[in-house]
């Protein structure tokens, strides 16, 4: 939620009759979260929201995160290649979870068709993270459109889905049970950005629309999949679920690039929480971006080596040059658990004396209970990661 945003037509009071020009009624949907005691939007459709024509069980959809007892013992540094991950489908029904506890389930995807049907996750808020391609959300707030580098969040049971407008699409999801939000540190009492966030509420992206308009409703799939608990139902719906003509509200889909995000440096090396950029329930989100590194004379820019005892730590490697990393691409995911320690490869850390500047492009998350690995990590996994630190 970054800030109100309204589009189309609405009424001047809530609650209040919403007419087109030959006196039909509009239906108000109120889309609420933490019951009614949270942030929420008005959506204005044009016919009821509650019809259907059928409704069943299904067997489409992705697959829920098992753990596999092969991929989570010894305790080790892990390192996933997420080019491993089959190409081809559609999006929600072709993301392959690889690591997951109860707040967060991680998840990779390479879609290559758009969605034939509309999808609303009940199990949590999805903030995706774009490696590659473009693509477009199609949600009630209208269109969204999306590029390489982007964060994009859709918020818990909102339906929606994805337009595949390139070849080749790499995408990493944080499926988050507890949602995704703004760290409070970042917000002054009345909720704008603080002068000292990491960005400014410009740098945020909305939705473009409503899609529809009282003359012209946008039809579409009459169906849509919800996921609640891990199990699918399937819907054949009435009406068409993009009738809304206005909305109002603190919850829609957004994009943020990650290259719009302000980074911190200090006279000698800062911990990655300066790093933060989104939280959730038990974890947090950071980016890395190109930036100055520190300025003390004899500072080590080099990350510290660390023990983290109450965090699980997973990096995305994106682009650049890694100075605490060697042999380590794009696309690359590294899992470093609580209970063992990590840090640069040898060499890095003296290496980086002197250094000004670090070009490296990265999206990591610190999560408080341990991730377990799933079938499908084990599948991707570079065996030889752990022992790339013994000389």
């Amino acid at each position: 939620m970054i800030d109100r945003g309204h589009a189309g037509i609405f009424p001047d009071k809530p609650h209040t009759a919403l007419r087109d020009s030959n006196g039909g009624l509009f239906y108000e949907e109120m889309f609420t979260r933490d019951g009614f005691s949270g942030a929420f939007t008005y959506f204005y459709h044009r016919y009821p929201i509650t019809a259907h024509r059928e409704v069943s069980s299904t067997h489409r959809g992705y697959a829920p995160p098992v753990a596999d007892e092969r991929a989570m013992h010894p305790l080790k540094r892990r390192l996933y290649l997420s080019d491993k991950i089959p190409q081809g489908g559609q999006l929600f029904e072709r993301r392959f979870p690889i690591l997951f506890s109860k707040d967060l389930t991680i998840l990779l995807a390479r879609p290559t068709e758009t969605d034939e049907a509309y999808f609303a996750n009940g199990d949590g808020d999805e903030l995706w993270f774009v490696q590659e391609g473009n693509a477009r959300l199609e949600s009630p707030c209208g269109w969204l459109d999306v590029r390489s580098g982007d964060y994009v969040w859709v918020p818990k049971s909102m339906v929606h889905r994805w337009h595949i407008s390139s070849k080749s699409m790499r995408m990493l999801c944080f499926e988050a049970h507890g949602g995704v939000h703004i760290p409070t540190q970042f917000r002054n009492p009345v909720g704008q950005f603080m002068m000292d966030a990491p960005y400014t509420h410009r740098d945020f992206v909305r939705p473009t629309g409503p899609i529809s308009t009282p003359d012209r409703i946008q039809q579409g799939p009459r169906e849509l999949y919800v996921k609640k608990h891990g199990r699918y139902s399937h819907y054949v719906l009435e009406n068409p679920p993009m009738d809304i003509v206005g909305w109002d509200g603190f919850v829609y889909p957004w994009a943020f690039h990650i290259e719009k995000y302000q980074p911190k440096t200090g006279l000698v090396h800062l911990p990655p929480t300066i790093h933060t950029t989104f939280a959730g329930h038990g974890f947090l989100v950071c980016s890395f971006v190109p930036r100055v590194t520190d300025t003390h004379p004899q500072a080590i820019p080099c990350p510290y080596p660390h023990s983290s005892v109450d965090c699980d730590e997973v990096i995305l490697y994106l682009r650049g040059n890694f100075t605490s990393r060697r042999g380590v691409g794009p696309g690359a995911l590294s899992l470093h658990p609580a209970g063992i320690a990590h840090g640069p490869h040898p060499g890095a850390y003296e290496a980086s004396i002197g250094s000004t500047r670090t070009d490296e492009l990265a999206v990591m998350v610190d999560t408080y209970l341990p991730l377990q690995p799933t079938q499908q990590a084990a599948s991707i996994e570079d065996p030889g990661y752990h022992s790339s630190w013994s000389g």
